[in-house]
């Protein structure tokens, strides 16, 4: 019987073959432990159906939870979940974060659909006109930013809150801003809006704390998403431009996926001690005094025929 050396073809298929099984094996136990992250947990994310949310809904579902959307735009976020995956593992929820009832509402049809909930990522969000002077600022500017990023952030702690603390555990997530951290001579109310929106996380966290639920901000940087497209009346070329020329880190630029990434490790164990913190992603801009409005006006205020 003629034995086959090692540099015999029949050799080199078996060594291939078994290399390639062990390659894949620890591809896929690698592939397995990443979306294995939320394993077993129930998510809610509101504003979810496009930008920021929608990349958290990827990643969450990818990463093992059940995820809830909650959002106004319907058809967007009834598109987004069919996308994303089966009603198994997430569903879409008209919710107006401004309306106790209808955060009351998406919150009871998590609990009847999934059985608990241990995320809630309060993300909606709103910005006024960001032009608008002091001097031009009145009630309705205020209360309809106010309305949505404040009393909207406050009925997604009350009501997760009200829910989580009978498990005596629970993570609570609120998208801030870079402007937590610096600021500017635009976006008086948007400003005012995420500072405090700060402040309610880091005192719902202490409240909270002695049932074992977390509660934290996550604050980017300046992103071509809809909302900022929409306030500045940019296209996404025009904004990213603008975005990485005032920057502080130059070469990567931050995404909707980079913020989703921060969400993710606030939600899992991997933050299981941190609690009443803003996570920053903003590449080091708020350590610098760089003049954001300066480059805006030098790349586009001639084409744009605004007045600040």
């Amino acid at each position: 019987m003629t034995r086959s050396s090692p540099q015999s073809p029949m050799a080199k298929k078996f060594l291939s073959l078994f290399f390639l099984s062990i390659i894949f094996s620890i591809s896929t136990a690698t592939y397995q432990h990443n979306d294995g992250r939320l394993e077993g947990k129930v998510a809610i994310i509101t504003g979810g159906a496009s930008g920021i949310g929608a990349a958290t809904a990827r990643q969450f579902v990818q990463h093992g939870a059940k995820v809830v959307v909650a959002d106004i735009q319907d058809t967007l976020g009834t598109s987004l979940v069919q996308e994303i995956g089966t009603k198994q593992t997430i569903i879409y929820v008209h919710c107006n974060v401004a309306n106790e009832s209808d955060v009351k509402n998406v919150v009871d049809t998590t609990i009847a659909k999934f059985g608990k909930l241990d995320i809630m990522f309060s993300n909606a969000g709103v910005m006024s006109n960001p032009y608008t002077s002091i001097l031009d600022v009145d009630y309705d500017i205020i209360k309809n930013v106010f309305d949505v990023n404040v009393v909207g952030g406050f009925y997604c702690a009350k009501h997760a809150a009200r829910v989580m603390i009978p498990n005596k555990k629970g993570s609570i997530i609120f998208t801030a801003s870079v402007v937590t951290a610096t600021y500017s001579s635009l976006t008086h109310v948007y400003t005012a809006s995420k500072n405090a929106l700060l402040g309610l996380s880091k005192n719902v966290g202490i409240e909270l704390a002695k049932y074992g639920i977390r509660v934290n901000c996550v604050s980017p940087y300046a992103i071509s998403t809809p909302l900022m497209l929409n306030a500045f009346r940019l296209n996404k070329q025009m904004a990213d431009k603008w975005f990485a020329e005032a920057a502080n880190l130059k070469g990567p630029l931050l995404g909707v996926q980079d913020v989703a990434n921060a969400v993710l490790y606030l939600a899992s164990d991997d933050s299981k001690y941190a609690s009443g913190h803003n996570l920053i992603l903003d590449g080091g801009y708020s350590t610098t005094n760089v003049a954001l409005i300066e480059v805006y006006r030098k790349l586009f205020l001639s084409t744009t025929n605004r007045t600040m």
